[in-house]
C-alpha cells in the first residue's frame, strides 16, 4: 500500500499550487521598478567617511537618500499628492529636515535608515510662501534651531525634539523673501515684501523671538520677481518692468535702494530678465533669453559684469569648498555634449573646473544641476555635478564620464498603450536545447530538488537564475500565448518609452519635439495616446505605430500638437502642429486600406477635423456620416451634450478635412443640485464572448452590451469637497446610464447620505463604483447590471425556424429599448485610487475586479462578489449556477493582493490587456515606481505553467512503466503457482 502512496504524492507534486508563489518563483512573470521622479531639490551628505549620498525632493513629492557611487536607493519616503515638499537640508550632521505642505508640517528623519524622528505641525494664521533656514553656527541652550518661515509666522523649532521655541507673527500682507544669520550673530533678519512696492526688514533676536527691530522703504517702480541675497545685508531684485536691476541695502541707518538699469549693463538687452538665486557672495546670475550674464556687486553698490556664456541651460547654488572660498557651476550646450564649468566665487579668470562630457540627444536639455566638493588623492579639490535633464532623467557627472544615470521621468507616467512585439520569420523555438548535457542534468535535478522543497537557499538561488537565463521571455519577437509586448508610455516630460514586458527594460525612448517648449510653443504637455496603425499578421512590412496628442498650453483652447510615433524602432514618422485648438478626440472604428485609424479632433468651436488628412479618409467619412456619433461632458456647467456632423466646415481656411457640427441632445442637470464628478464607458476594444447569462432554472437573460452607455456619477454641490465637511443630510449620490445616441436615461439611482470621490469601472453589461456612505462612516461598492427584456422571448425555436424571431430585426439607438436593471451594494473597508477590469482574448475566463488600495498596493475581487442576485440563502439551483451567499463587505484575502508584498507608491492607474492565451490577462500598474505581472482570473485552464517540471514528469511515467512491469511480472508468477497448485 506504501508504493502507490508514494506514486500518487509524487504525481501530484507536479502541479504548481493556486493561490500563492513559491520564494523561487517570484520575477518570473512580474517585474517591479522604483523611482523617484524630477528632482527639485538636493543636498549632498560626503562629510564623513563611510555611505557618501545625496539627498533629493523631487515633483511626486518624494524624499530619498541616493548613493552617489552607483545611484541607487538607500532609502525614500513618498508624502502624496497633498503633501507638497517645499524645502530639503541636514540638520546636526545626522537629520534630514523635510518642510511641506505649504509650510505647515516639519519632519526630521534619521539620516542612515530614513526613519521619523519626530513631526512638528506649525500652525499660522494666513497662507504665505514658505522658509527653511538652519544656520551653522547659532545654538539656544545647546540646541540647534530650525527657523521656519510659513502661513504668515516665523518659527524657531528645535532639531532635537521638534519642539517649537518661539513663534512671531509677521504682519498681514507681507511676504518674507529671504531669512538671513550674519555670522556670529544673535540676530535673525527676515525681509520681503509688504505689497508690489514697499520693501520690508525685520530684526528679531534668534533666541527669545523677541522682535528688535522693523523697518520699511517704499520703491515707486514696485518689485517683481524674487529676492536674491548678495551679502549678509544687500539684496538685489528687479523692478515691476524687469528692466532695472534694484540693488537694496540694509544698514543700521536704514534702507537704501540703488538703481541699475540693464541696458547700461547689456547694450543689446531686449525683452525681459530673470534673476536667478545662486547665493552667490557678491556675484549673481541675470538670464536673458539665451544668455546669462553674470554680474559681480563692487564698491559702494556698482555692478559690473564679468562674463556672458550663450546657451546657458542651468546654474548652480554655491558651494563652500574651502575655508571662506566658494564656487558655483554652469552648464552650456554644444550639439551632442555639455560643458560643464566650475568658477571660483572670487577668482573669475580661473576656473576650477572645464569638462566635456557626451550627452544622449534624447534627454533634452539640461534643467538643474547641483554641485558638490570632494578632495582628490593629490590633496586637491574635485567636483561632482549631479545634473537633472529635460527628461527627468537624473545623472550623476564626475571626472568628466557619466557615473550613473536614472530614467526617473518614468515616476511621471500619464498614458500607457501596448503594441504587439515583431513576428519571428525564422521561427520561434519551442523549447532551448542545452549545448552541455552536465549541465542540463544538473539543472533538471536542482529543480526535481526544489520541486520536492529539499533544496537548499544557495540550491533555491541557483534555480532561480537558471530559469531566468533559460527563459524566452525578454526575446524582441512575439510568443505564441501572447505575454511579449512592448508598453508605451508617455511621461508628463513629453518622452515616450517602450517598456518589454518580459523584464521592464527600456526597448527605446523618445523626447518628443512636438512636446519640447519652442517660441511657437511656450508650455507644452502631453495628453493622450492613441493606436494609429495596428498591421495584421499578414502586412509584415508594416510597422504598428501610435499617435501621441499634445497641447500648447494649460487652456482648452490652447493649440494642439500631434505625432506618429514607430512602435519598433520608436522613430518619429510625422508631427505636425495643429493651428486650432484640440478639445475632444474620437477614435473612430473605421481604418483605411493601409490600416491607419481615423480619428475626429473636436476644436473649442465644436469644427472637426480629421486625421489622417487623406482623400481615402475623408471618402470613408463621407460613406458612414450618418453613423458617427459622440457626446461631449461639460462638468463645470453641468451639461451633457450629444453631436453628430453636419457638413463642410464654412471657414475661410477649410481644407476638406473640417465638418461642422450640431447638437443632438443635451441633459442639463439641476445646479442646485447635482454636479458631475465622474463619467465613464465601456472600452471600445472590449470582447464580449456572449451575450447570454444562463440563469438558475433553465432561464436565460440577455445583456445589455452596448459601446453608446454612458455611466455618470452626481454629487450633491455641498459634497464635492472633502469626506467629513458636510452632513449625511447634505449629501447625496446619484448615477445615470445614458445612452449616448439618443440622450436617453435609461437607469437613475439615488444613495442618499453618500459621498465621492467616485472611482468606477464599466464592462459589459455591468457597471461597479465605489464611494463613501457618510451614514455608515464606511466605504461602500455598488454594482449595476443591465439585461436587454426585449430578448425575453428568444427562447421559442419555433419562432427562430419560422424567422419570426426578434434577433432577425435590426437594432438601432433610435428604438426605445427594454430594459432592466440588477443592483446590489456592499460594504468595502479600503480606500480606493483606481480601479480596472480583467480583458481577455475571447471574454471568456471570468472577470475580476483590480482594486488599487490607499495602500499602493493592487488586489484582485472575483466579479461574483459583485453578482446583484446574491442572497442570504440561495437555492440548489443558484449554488449550482455559482451565486455566493450574501454578505454585507466584500471579503479581503491576502492571496488576492496581485502584487504579492510590494507596493507601487504613488499608485495612479492600472491598466490590463489580453494575452493570446484566453485564460490570462497582462496588468501593468503605474504611479512613482511601475509594477507589471500576468494572472490567470479561472487559472491556466488552456496551458501548463512555465514552471512545470517536465523532468519529474518523466521520471513519474518511468516509475509507473517499472512498477506496471513490475506488476505484470508478478501476476503472472502468482497465476503460474496458481495453475501448479
Amino acid at each position: 500500500m506504501a508504493f502507490p502512496g508514494f506514486l500518487l504524492l509524487l504525481f501530484l507534486s507536479c502541479s504548481p499550487p493556486a493561490l500563492s508563489l513559491y520564494e523561487d518563483q517570484v520575477g518570473l512573470m512580474d517585474w517591479h521598478q522604483q523611482y523617484i521622479g524630477k528632482v527639485k531639490q538636493a543636498v549632498f551628505h560626503t562629510q564623513k567617511a563611510g555611505r557618501k549620498r545625496v539627498i533629493v525632493s523631487t515633483e511626486e513629492n518624494v524624499i530619498a537618500s541616493l548613493d552617489l557611487r552607483r545611484g541607487e536607493i538607500f532609502w525614500r519616503h513618498v508624502l502624496g499628492a497633498y503633501d507638497a515638499i517645499d524645502e530639503i537640508d541636514i540638520a546636526l550632521g545626522k537629520y534630514v529636515i523635510t518642510l511641506s505642505s505649504e509650510g505647515s508640517i516639519l519632519r526630521a528623519w534619521n539620516l542612515p535608515d530614513g526613519q521619523m524622528v519626530w513631526e512638528s505641525f506649525l500652525s499660522g494664521s494666513r497662507p504665505s510662501k514658505s522658509l527653511l533656514f538652519i544656520p551653522t553656527n547659532l545654538k539656544v541652550d545647546k540646541d540647534n534651531v530650525i527657523f521656519v518661515y510659513g502661513n504668515g509666522c516665523l518659527h524657531a523649532v528645535s532639531s532635537i525634539d521638534g519642539e517649537v521655541l518661539w513663534k512671531e507673527l509677521i504682519a498681514e500682507g507681507v511676504e518674507v523673501q529671504e531669512l538671513v544669520h550674519p555670522l556670529g550673530s544673535d540676530i535673525i533678519y527676515a525681509v520681503g515684501f509688504d505689497g508690489s512696492s514697499q520693501f520690508v526688514a525685520y530684526q528679531i533676536n534668534a533666541k527669545s523671538g523677541e522682535l528688535l527691530k522693523h523697518e520699511s522703504a517704499t520703491f515707486p517702480g514696485g518689485f517683481a520677481g524674487k529676492i536674491s541675497s548678495v551679502s549678509s545685508n544687500s539684496f538685489l531684485v528687479s523692478d515691476a518692468t524687469h528692466s532695472v536691476l534694484v540693488l537694496i541695502s540694509v544698514k543700521d541707518g536704514g534702507i537704501s535702494f540703488q538703481q541699475t538699469y540693464i541696458s547700461d549693463l547689456v547694450p543689446d538687452f531686449s525683452g525681459t530678465a530673470v534673476v536667478l538665486p545662486t547665493k552667490l557672495t557678491g556675484i549673481f546670475a541675470l538670464k536673458i533669453t539665451e544668455f546669462v550674464t553674470f554680474v559681480k556687486v563692487i564698491d559702494e553698490g556698482k555692478l559690473e559684469v564679468v562674463d556672458q556664456v550663450d546657451n546657458g541651460a542651468a546654474v548652480s547654488d554655491a558651494v563652500a569648498f574651502s575655508e571662506g572660498q566658494e564656487a558655483f557651476a554652469f552648464i552650456q550646450h554644444e550639439e551632442n555634449k555639455i560643458q560643464l564649468t566650475v568658477k571660483h566665487g572670487l577668482e573669475w579668470s580661473s576656473d576650477l573646473l572645464k569638462e566635456s562630457i557626451e550627452m544622449d540627444c534624447q534627454r533634452g536639455l539640461v534643467h538643474k544641476v547641483f554641485i558638490n566638493n570632494y578632495v582628490r588623492t593629490d590633496r586637491t579639490y574635485g567636483f561632482r555635478a549631479l545634473i537633472v535633464m529635460e527628461d527627468h532623467s537624473l545623472l550623476l557627472v564626475q571626472q568628466g564620464v557619466i557615473v550613473w544615470s536614472r530614467e526617473d521621468g518614468l515616476a511621471s507616467v500619464i498614458d500607457v498603450t501596448t503594441s504587439e512585439l515583431p513576428i519571428e520569420k525564422q521561427g520561434v523555438s519551442v523549447a532551448k536545447v542545452e549545448q552541455n548535457l552536465f549541465e542540463w542534468l544538473k539543472g533538471h535535478m536542482l529543480k526535481l530538488k526544489g520541486t520536492l522543497m529539499l533544496a537548499s537557499p544557495d540550491e533555491v538561488a541557483e534555480i532561480q537564475r537558471i530559469r531566468l537565463q533559460s527563459s524566452e521571455k525578454s526575446k524582441m519577437t512575439r510568443d505564441h500565448n501572447g505575454f511579449r509586448k512592448l508598453l508605451i508610455v508617455l511621461t508628463r516630460a513629453g518622452k515616450l518609452f517602450a517598456l518589454h514586458t518580459g523584464d521592464g527594460r527600456v526597448v527605446w525612448s523618445l523626447l518628443l519635439h512636438t512636446l519640447r517648449k519652442t517660441e511657437q510653443c511656450n508650455s507644452p504637455g502631453g495628453l493622450k495616446l492613441y493606436q494609429w496603425q495596428v498591421p495584421h499578421h499578414h502586412a509584415l512590412d508594416e510597422n504598428p505605430s501610435v499617435l501621441v496628442l499634445g497641447r500648447c498650453g494649460h487652456s482648452l483652447d490652447a493649440n494642439g500638437v500631434l505625432s506618429v510615433v514607430d512602435t519598433y524602432t520608436g522613430k518619429e514618422l510625422s508631427s505636425v502642429g495643429a493651428s486650432h485648438s484640440i478639445v475632444q478626440v474620437i477614435p473612430l472604428p473605421f481604418t483605411d486600406s493601409t490600416e491607419q485609424r481615423l480619428h475626429l479632433l473636436i476644436d473649442a468651436e465644436q469644427h472637426a477635423h480629421l486625421i489622417p488628412r487623406t482623400r481615402e479618409a475623408v471618402s470613408i467619412v463621407q460613406r458612414e456620416f450618418g453613423n458617427i456619433y459622440w457626446y461631449s461632458v461639460e462638468a463645470d456647467n453641468g451639461i451633457i451634450r450629444g453631436h453628430v456632423l453636419k457638413d463642410d466646415c464654412d471657414l475661410e481656411e477649410s481644407d476638406g478635412y473640417c465638418f461642422n457640427t450640431r447638437g443632438l441632445w443635451s441633459i442639463v442637470f439641476p445646479s442646485e443640485s447635482e454636479k458631475i464628478i465622474t463619467t465613464m464607458r465601456r472600452k471600445s476594444n472590449e470582447v464580449v464572448h456572449t451575450q447570454a447569462k444562463a440563469m438558475s432554472e433553465q432561464d436565460v437573460m440577455y445583456k445589455y452590451v452596448s459601446k453608446n452607455l454612458l455611466f455618470v456619477a452626481n454629487v450633491a454641490p455641498k459634497a464635492r469637497g472633502d469626506i467629513g465637511l458636510v452632513t449625511p443630510e447634505e449629501s447625496w449620490l446619484v448615477v445615470y446610464l445614458i445612452d449616448t445616441v439618443s440622450g436617453r436615461i435609461l437607469h437613475r439611482m439615488t444613495h442618499h447620505g453618500a459621498q465621492g470621490p467616485v472611482h468606477v469601472v464599466f464592462s459589459e453589461n455591468w457597471v461597479v463604483y465605489h464611494y463613501f456612505n457618510l451614514k455608515a462612516h464606511r466605504y461602500e461598492m455598488s454594482v449595476i447590471e443591465i439585461y436587454d427584456q426585449s430578448r425575453a422571448d428568444n427562447k421559442d425555436v419555433w419562432k427562430l425556424v419560422l424567422g419570426k424571431h426578434n434577433l432577425t430585426s435590426p437594432i438601432s439607438s433610435y428604438s426605445r429599448p427594454e430594459v432592466i436593471t440588477k443592483s446590489q451594494t456592499y460594504f468595502f473597508t479600503h480606500t480606493v485610487k483606481s480601479i480596472a477590469v480583467t480583458s481577455t482574448a475571447k471574454g471568456i475566463t471570468s472577470k475580476q475586479l483590480l482594486i488599487g488600495t490607499i495602500g499602493d498596493q493592487v488586489m484582485a475581487l472575483d466579479k461574483r462578489f459583485l453578482d446583484p442576485r446574491r442572497t442570504v440563502n440561495p437555492t440548489q439551483a443558484e449554488k449550482e449556477e455559482g451565486i455566493i451567499p450574501l454578505t454585507d463587505s466584500l471579503p479581503i484575502m491576502p492571496q488576492s493582493y496581485v502584487t504579492h508584498t510590494l507596493k507601487v507608491e504613488g499608485l495612479r492607474g492600472i491598466v490590463t490587456s489580453p494575452a493570446k492565451l484566453e485564460s490570462t490577462t497582462l496588468i501593468f500598474a503605474y504611479g512613482v515606481d511601475l509594477f507589471f505581472t500576468r494572472m490567470a482570473p479561472s487559472k491556466t485552464y488552456d496551458s501548463l505553467t512555465e514552471d512545470f517540471s517536465y523532468a519529474l514528469l518523466l521520471l513519474t511515467i518511468v516509475v509507473l512503466l517499472v512498477a506496471i512491469v513490475a506488476t505484470w511480472i508478478l501476476s503472472e508468477r502468482k497465476e503460474l503457482q496458481d495453475k501448479w497448485g
